[in-house]
C-alpha cells in the first residue's frame, strides 16, 4: 500500500495525495517533455519557467522519449479545472481534464522541486530530484480572486504582470483590478481623453490614517493605456486568470467628475488627495449614461471576461436628494427614494452590459433598492448581502472584511505599518467559511466562490505590497481550492516551507513571527505607524 500521508508541502493542499517509497524521477539536461496539441501553452510556460529556474533545456521530445508527458483529457473525469499527476522512476504524467486544469498539475509538479525551481535564475547543479507520488486534485469552487487597487497607488504594468505569476502559483483563476476611484482614473478610454490627461493625476496624497489628515506634497499618478491592458490580459490568459475591470459608480467618482464637471452635481472638484468617503457622486441624466455606457463598451473590448465589475459601493445620497435633474429623475421613474435612484442607474448599466453578452458585477450596495436582474453580488460588508443575493437567486462572491482585506493591520504591534481596520492575520484568513452557515444546500451554489481584497491607500510600493498580500494569500488559495476540514496547525508547517518558495521567487512577505520594522528604514514612504494616528473605521475607502 503507498503512503497515503501528506510529508510534502503542497499548497494549496490536493484532494488526493499518495507518495511512493524512495523512488522517483531525476531531471538533468536530458530530460524531454512532451505536449499534445492542447498542451502547448503549459508546454511553454514550463520551459520558460522552469526551464529558466532549474538551467535545464528541457527540451520538446516525442512522447516514447519523453520523461514529462503533458496533456489534455476531456475524458479524464476531472472536473473543469481538475489534474492527474504520476511520477515515478519512470517519468512524469501530468494530465488535465482541460487546459487550466493541465496547468495547475504542472504547478503542483514545481512544487514538488525544491525551493531553488522559483528562482529567476539558476544557481547551478545538474539534477533535480522529483519524488514518486500520485495526486488527483481539484478545486472546491470556480471563483478564487483577488483585487488590487491600483485607484489609490497605481502599479505600472510590470507589477500587476507579477502579481498574476504568484496568483498563478497559487491556483487562483481570476484577477480583479480596481480601476477608477476618487483619487485616480487609471485606464486609457479613447472616447474621453481627458479621463487620463487630467484625471490620472493627484497633487498629494494623504499619508497614514491620522486625524487631522497629513498629506506628501507629491504628485502622484500613472494609468495604462490600452496596449498595456491588452497585454496583461493576454498575459493572464496564458497563467488561466480572468481579469475583472472595475469601473466604480457612481460614487468614489470624483476623478472622472474632475475630468469632466458635468457628469457631477456640483461642476469642477479636484482629483481626491484623501482617504475616505466623500459626498461627490454622479449626476443621474440620461448624458451620465451615456458617457459610462461608451465607457463600458470600451472596456468590453478590452476584457473579454465574462464579469464587468461596476462597483455600487460607498455612494452618499445627500447631493441627490439637493439636485433638481435627481429628484426629477425619481418622479419620472416613479421611485420611491434615492436607494431606489441607485439601484434604477444600476439596472440601467446591468442591461447595456447584459445586451453585449457580460454579467455585471457589484459590491453589495447594489442590493439596497432593488437588484437588477442579472447582477452578481461581491459580499463585502460582513456575510449579510450574500446572503441576501444568495436566497433571492443570485450568484455571489464572498469577500468580507473580516477575513477577506488585505490591507488591514496584522497584529497589534505598533510596528505594523499604518494599522487600519481590525485584526486579520494568517489564520483568520484561513480559517473563514466562505459559504454562510445560514444558507442552504440549494443556496449555497449561488456561491461562485471567494475573493480577498487589498486596498491600496497605505500600499504605496511594490514592496509594502508583498508585505502586506504573503502570506496571508497563501492561506485565502488553500480556502479557496481545497475539500474538507481546515486545521491550521496542521497548515503551518506546509506554509513554513512554502515560504521559502517565496524567499526564492524574490518575494518580501511578513514573517509569521511578526512585523518588520519598516518604520525604521530610511527612505521608505509611507511605512510605518505615525505617532497620534488612529485607525479608521472598516470600510472599502478606508482601507
Amino acid at each position: 500500500m503507498p503512503d497515503t500521508s501528506l510529508p510534502l508541502a503542497l499548497l494549496p493542499r490536493p484532494r488526493e495525495v499518495a507518495v511512493h517509497g524512495e523512488g522517483g524521477l531525476t531531471l538533468t539536461a536530458a530530460t524531454r517533455v512532451s505536449a499534445d496539441r492542447e498542451a502547448q501553452g503549459t508546454l511553454s510556460w514550463l520551459q520558460r519557467e522552469l526551464g529558466a529556474a532549474t538551467g535545464l533545456p528541457l527540451a520538446a521530445g516525442d512522447e516514447e522519449v519523453a520523461q514529462i508527458r503533458l496533456s489534455v483529457d476531456p475524458g479524464a473525469g476531472l472536473g473543469r479545472e481538475g489534474y492527474r499527476l504520476i511520477i515515478d522512476s519512470e517519468g512524469a504524467i501530468v494530465v488535465g481534464n482541460e487546459p487550466a486544469g493541465l496547468f495547475y498539475g504542472v504547478q503542483t509538479l514545481r512544487q514538488l522541486l525544491p525551493a531553488d525551481a522559483y528562482r529567476s535564475s539558476p544557481l547551478g547543479g545538474a539534477e533535480w530530484r522529483l519524488p514518486a507520488v500520485s495526486i488527483t486534485d481539484a478545486p472546491r469552487f470556480r471563483w478564487r480572486g483577488a483585487m488590487l487597487d491600483i485607484a489609490r497607488h497605481f502599479q505600472p504594468k510590470r507589477e500587476i504582470l507579477r502579481f498574476i505569476d504568484l496568483l498563478a502559483l497559487h491556483k487562483l483563476n481570476v484577477l480583479h483590478l480596481h480601476l477608477t476611484d476618487d483619487q485616480g482614473w487609471r485606464i486609457e478610454i479613447r472616447r474621453y481623453p481627458r479621463l487620463t490627461e487630467a484625471a490620472s493625476w493627484r497633487t498629494e496624497s494623504q499619508v497614514g490614517a491620522s486625524k487631522p489628515p497629513v498629506f506628501d506634497g507629491r504628485p502622484h499618478g500613472g494609468f495604462l493605456t490600452q496596449d498595456d491592458i491588452r497585454e496583461i490580459v493576454a498575459y493572464a490568459d496564458a497563467r488561466h486568470v480572468a481579469v475583472v475591470p472595475e469601473i466604480d459608480v457612481p460614487g468614489h467618482s470624483q476623478a472622472a467628475i474632475h475630468a469632466y464637471p458635468e457628469l457631477g452635481e456640483v461642476g469642477e472638484i479636484p482629483v481626491g488627495t484623501q482617504w475616505g468617503v466623500f459626498e461627490e457622486v454622479l449626476a443621474v441624466t440620461d448624458n451620465v449614461l451615456e458617457f459610462y455606457k461608451n465607457v463600458f463598451d470600451e472596456l468590453i473590448e478590452l476584457f473579454p471576461s465574462t464579469y464587468i465589475h461596476v462597483g455600487g459601493d460607498e455612494c452618499p445620497k445627500t447631493q441627490w436628494r439637493n439636485s433638481a435633474s435627481a429628484q426629477q429623475r425619481i418622479r419620472d421613474e416613479g421611485l420611491a427614494d434615492e436607494d431606489e435612484l441607485q439601484s434604477w442607474f444600476i439596472r440601467q448599466l446591468d442591461e447595456h452590459i447584459t445586451e453585449r453578452g457580460r454579467r455585471l458585477l457589484g459590491w453589495d450596495e447594489i442590493l439596497e433598492g432593488g437588484l437588477a436582474p442579472g447582477a452578481t453580488v461581491m459580499s463585502w460588508r460582513g456575510e449579510e448581502g450574500g446572503i441576501a443575493a444568495a436566497r433571492a437567486g443570485h450568484d455571489v462572491v464572498m469577500a468580507p472584511t473580516a477575513t477577506s482585506y488585505l490591507d488591514y493591520k496584522q497584529s497589534d504591534s505598533p510596528d505594523e505599518p499604518v494599522p487600519v481596520g481590525t485584526l486579520l492575520r494568517v489564520e483568520d484568513v484561513y480559517g473563514g467559511e466562505p459559504i454562510p452557515a445560514d444558507l442552504t444546500e440549494e443556496e449555497a451554489r449561488h456561491v461562485l466562490g471567494a475573493q480577498v481584497n487589498l486596498w491600496s491607500e497605505h500600499v504605496d510600493t511594490p514592496r509594502r505590497l508583498d508585505y502586506m498580500v504573503f502570506p496571508r494569500l497563501t492561506a485565502f488559495a488553500e480556502k479557496a481550492w481545497s475539500e474538507g476540514e481546515r486545521d491550521y496547525a496542521e497548515f503551518e508547517p506546509r506554509l513554513r516551507q512554502h515560504l521559502e518558495r517565496l524567499d526564492a521567487a524574490g518575494v518580501e512577505y511578513r514573517p509569521l513571527e511578526g512585523p518588520r520594522p519598516w518604520h525604521t528604514r530610511p527612505g521608505v514612504h509611507g511605512w510605518g505607524h505615525h505617532p497620534g494616528e488612529e485607525a479608521p473605521e472598516q470600510g472599502h475607502a478606508t482601507g
